[in-house]
């Protein structure tokens, strides 16, 4: 992995709390196959280190994550069953799966863009907490694409019926507070002080790390029951997502239109938060 790639995903430990942070500020953390590669090595870091009781996940730049990078979704879209790109569409969902498989409980500290796939990874996460001011747009449909890696189940599992549809069919974007009502978020906090209200809590779980391990294995396998559904979910929105990749990448080539993120994406992307 290039020095430039592994400086994209940070990570520190201190008091028995992995902070990994995704640090492409320049592209509001958009995720890459090879971000997603070096966030699958900092959280098999962290199941590794037995200190760990707790992990809290953040984006560098006031953002956390503006979904895929567009050059990477305009090479799904071109030919989304080229086996590398297959390949790099997987990495990314793998990153998603193993960060809600993560032995100890997961924390995502939500500020600014939070957009398509950058909704999964925050979905991943146990326990979220958000900036007011965050943009939380799943926005798949308005790029003609139907959601992937589990997006459906993670948000239906996540809010309800209601929240489930109006975000994802039609592409409801919502704040941080509107995400504390529906059950997206545990707390909705000024934006300078998310990070230190996702350490806090982060610090109360690791203070016995076998324990919160232990407990939080027993919260997904009861309370979170959408964990052992994942796979499969992942795999039924899968093949429908590739139909509807190759449906949208046809119809640019046909009106020659370039990729653009979704309408309410760019005004995130432009740093109007």
């Amino acid at each position: 992995m290039r020095d430039e790639q592994k400086t994209e995903v940070l990570m520190d430990v201190a008091e028995g709390v992995a902070t990994i942070t995704l640090n492409a500020p320049q592209r509001r953390n958009a995720l890459t196959p090879e971000m997603a590669d070096a966030m699958i090595a900092a959280f098999d870091r962290a199941d590794a280190d037995e200190t760990v009781g707790a992990v809290v996940i953040l984006g560098a730049g006031g953002h956390f994550c503006s979904g895929a990078e567009l050059g990477e979704a305009a090479r799904m879209l071109a030919n989304p069953l080229d086996p590398v790109v297959y390949d790099g569409t997987s990495r990314i969902y793998e990153a998603f799966v193993r960060a809600g498989h993560l032995k100890a409980p997961v924390i995502a500290a939500v500020r600014g863009a939070v957009v398509g796939a950058g909704m999964n990874l925050m979905l991943a996460a146990d326990l979220r907490i958000v900036s007011r001011t965050a943009r939380i747009l799943s926005g798949f449909l308005r790029l003609g694409v139907h959601p992937g890696g589990g997006h459906m189940m993670l948000l239906a599992a996540t809010t309800n019926p209601q929240a489930a549809c109006a975000m994802a069919l039609c592409s409801e974007e919502i704040d941080g507070d509107r995400a504390q009502a529906i059950g997206l978020a545990w707390a909705a906090v000024d934006d300078a002080l998310v990070q230190d209200h996702a350490m806090a809590l982060a610090r109360k779980a690791a203070l016995d790390p076998s324990l919160a391990r232990a407990t939080i294995r027993t919260l997904r396998a009861t309370a979170a029951e959408h964990h052992a559904r994942w796979p499969q979910a992942l795999q039924a929105e899968r093949a429908t997502q590739l139909w509807s990749m190759k449906r949208a990448g046809e119809r640019r080539t046909n009106t020659n239109q370039p990729l653009r993120p979704p309408v309410s994406s760019v005004r995130i992307l432009k740093g109007n938060t």
